[in-house]
């Protein structure tokens, strides 16, 4: 086996094993979690200050957390897609031990559905009480 085939092969392996103690960490710290009770914010009830800030942003994937009186608004966008008839599915809200983890993933039109040719920015803007805890978008 010559050098450099040893050399990739090293990497490969310590790759491997550097995502697998990740992927451990996090389920570590993602044991006993709590789901946690959310509201979806449709577009006209987004505050106007969240608005200019979602618009500001809208056109790159966004993850972001946002305070306002007594509540957190979740945040997360998927960027400029080149069509419409986009949704959002919230796979998991929940606490954990040290953090409140938020899982969400971007369906894409569905089949037969109409599209507009227009570029969207899809995103989902949630609405829960005010937490300390940090959040990780997952």
């Amino acid at each position: 086996m010559g050098r450099w085939n040893r050399a990739l092969l090293l990497a490969v392996l310590v790759l491997c094993v550097f995502f697998t103690g990740g992927c451990t960490f996090v389920k570590a710290e993602k044991e006993d979690t709590t789901s946690l009770d959310y509201t979806i914010v449709r577009e006209e009830d987004i505050p106007q200050e969240l608005a200019r800030l979602i618009d500001e942003k809208k056109e790159k994937e966004f993850q972001m957390t946002y305070k306002s009186e007594d509540f957190l608004y979740l945040l997360r966008g998927y960027g400029q897609q080149m069509s419409g008839g986009y949704s959002i599915e919230v796979e998991e809200l929940s606490l954990g031990k040290e953090a409140v983890f938020l899982k969400t993933r971007l369906l894409g039109p569905g089949q037969g559905e109409k599209q507009s040719r227009e570029p969207s920015y899809p995103y989902i803007v949630i609405k829960m009480p005010y937490r300390q805890e940090p959040v990780k978008f997952l």
